[in-house]
């Protein structure tokens, strides 16, 4: 599990949801990356379709983004929505894979994906499973309002330019609230396990990935302050044959921040 998080502010939350709104920023959206998850919808949601490493990431991804919101906000570890009446906002939400757990938690969740016919797979299988999502097919930048907690996992590494991207973020958190990304980092072992094996061998679809556009944490640092805000904590995701991925304190691979106003 990650460490203890120390958060730059306390007291209430801000709880506003999205309203549509002209784009104060260049979009971040890159038309082909779009079109090539778009085409990923139609299986979504078959762990062993073309997102199943995805479906393999979710549960360690949702292991830290609870164990960040229980410290950050303060929430009882053992409490079954502990998002009751805050605001969640996922970004580059896919077919749902994230924005339907921070339902169940009791966010009050937006979510925001660039392929329309993600956000159409989304829509049906929240129905299916009665929940109660804002889904929409724009990018950040059109959104309005301040969000308790804003996540975009495995997102920044796809979009247009990076520090825009982590702006936009920024203006949509709450002055409270609490932001959690997650990238490749960018190392040889990153490339060689992400690309070479994992797009090489059919685990991902070839073009998923460019090296050139991944991130080390010491760049994300620096683009996280220079939007205005503060990594509170820094963990990695790690892989091995017997444990598979899973939260580690070694960062080679790919790794979650979380971060905050200054």
């Amino acid at each position: 599990m990650a460490g203890k998080a120390a958060s730059c502010y306390e007291g209430g939350m801000t709880n506003t949801s999205a309203s549509e709104g002209l784009p104060q920023t260049p979009s971040s959206v890159v038309p082909g990356e779009a079109a090539h998850f778009g085409a990923m919808a139609s299986d979504w949601w078959d762990p062993d379709g073309a997102s199943a490493m995805l479906h393999k990431l979710n549960p360690v991804r949702l292991s830290y983004i609870r164990d960040m919101v229980d410290q950050h906000f303060g929430f009882d570890e053992c409490a079954l929505r502990p998002l009751e009446g805050k605001s969640a906002l996922d970004v580059g939400c896919g077919a749902g894979l994230l924005a339907e757990p921070l339902a169940r938690l009791g966010a009050n969740v937006a979510a925001v994906d660039a392929a329309p016919e993600l956000i159409d797979a989304a829509r049906l299988h929240a129905a299916g499973q009665r929940l109660e999502i804002d889904y929409r097919a724009t990018g950040v930048e059109s959104l309005e309002g301040a969000f308790d907690l804003v996540t975009a996992l495995e997102v920044i590494e796809h979009v247009a330019e990076p520090q825009a991207f982590i702006s936009s973020l920024a203006e949509r958190l709450a002055p409270a609230g609490l932001l959690i990304l997650s990238t490749p980092n960018r190392t040889g072992w990153s490339k060689l396990l992400t690309i070479t094996l994992a797009e090489g061998f059919g685990r991902i679809p070839r073009g998923t990935h460019d090296f050139e556009k991944f991130i080390d944490p010491d760049a994300m640092r620096a683009l996280l302050a220079k939007a205005g805000l503060k990594v509170i904590d820094i963990e990695g995701i790690a892989y091995s044959p017997t444990r598979g991925l899973h939260l580690s304190e070694d960062v080679r691979l790919n790794y979650l921040v979380a971060a905050g106003h200054c």
